[in-house]
């Protein structure tokens, strides 16, 4: 029992990374309507401003650790607005087609540049926050598990009140429901896209930040499977839906720490896959997604 316990509670912290990572897919997808694939290396980014900014505070401080987090998220968030104001925006009217292939082409430029300053050699990030490890029942715990699920779960409700409780929030739904109406009725689509651009990749800094905090080994090429997973994460729980790209990260992280504590362990990465081809055969609009019928 406090192996299976062990084990859900390693899922729960790794699940709760993809969910951050995926709420960035799906809040774009749910108003731009396509995937940004740039935003697996958006993460990356995120882990390599905090490897620096870990440098630059106590190390193993609880205020360092908070102002390394916050920092790293303002970074991705003004890179994410960049990278919408000058690799997607100009695509706005463009095929669908066209602006996925510039997304990959993000991708590569942010894995490749990366390679460039950063170097191509793994790099152990800093312990910035103080590190704890206690039994309670038999349960090994550490003080970054906790944390992760914590802060992952304060960010997606601070999400969730942004989305439904504030203006802005109201005119992301605007968007995502009718962006011509949404502009006669005096909503700046601009701002509001350029806007959840930033606050999908401040998640994707976080993201980077609690992935580094338990898998201590960065490098620029480091957001690939992660962001893959955090693609059928989204795709799992529903995409375009926020507590469903949630689920769908604590889902695949619970069920690829039991596969990599079974004697399937060389197919957990596999596992996130599989899971995608079942999801879109049998259910395309996810578990809390709801399909809807589109113009072409």
């Amino acid at each position: 029992m406090n192996e299976f316990l062990q084990q859900l509670l390693n899922g729960l912290s790794l699940g709760a990374i993809y969910a951050l990572i995926a709420l960035g897919y799906t809040m774009v997808y749910g108003v731009l309507r396509f995937i940004n694939f740039a935003h697996a290396d958006v993460f990356m980014v995120g882990s390599f401003i905090g490897y620096y900014a870990g440098r630059l505070v106590p190390e193993g401080t609880l205020w360092g650790g908070l102002a390394v987090l916050c920092i790293a998220m303002i970074g991705c968030a003004l890179l994410g607005m960049l990278i919408e104001r000058l690799a997607y925006r100009p695509l706005r009217n463009a095929p669908t087609l066209n602006v996925l292939i510039t997304a990959i082409g993000v991708s590569l430029l942010l894995e490749y540049t990366g390679q460039v300053f950063f170097g191509a050699a793994p790099r152990t990030f800093p312990a910035i926050f103080p590190m704890q490890t206690f039994t309670v029942g038999g349960l090994i715990l550490s003080t970054n598990q906790i944390f992760v699920i914590v802060v992952s779960a304060l960010l997606v409700v601070a999400l969730q009140f942004i989305v439904h409780r504030t203006k802005i929030g109201t005119a992301m739904r605007a968007v995502s429901l009718n962006p011509k109406a949404a502009a006669l009725m005096g909503v700046n689509n601009n701002v509001v896209i350029s806007f959840t651009f930033g606050l999908g990749s401040a998640l994707a800094g976080a993201g980077g930040i609690l992935y580094a905090l338990n898998y201590p080994s960065i490098d620029p090429l480091m957001g690939v499977m992660p962001g893959l997973k955090a693609f059928t994460a989204a795709i799992l729980g529903g995409i375009g839906n926020i507590p469903g790209a949630a689920l769908g990260g604590l889902l695949l992280g619970t069920v690829e720490t039991f596969v990599a504590g079974s004697e399937w362990s060389t197919y957990k990465d596999a596992i996130a896959f599989t899971i995608l081809i079942i999801i879109l055969l049998f259910r395309p609009a996810g578990l809390l997604g709801r399909l809807t019928t589109e113009k072409v």
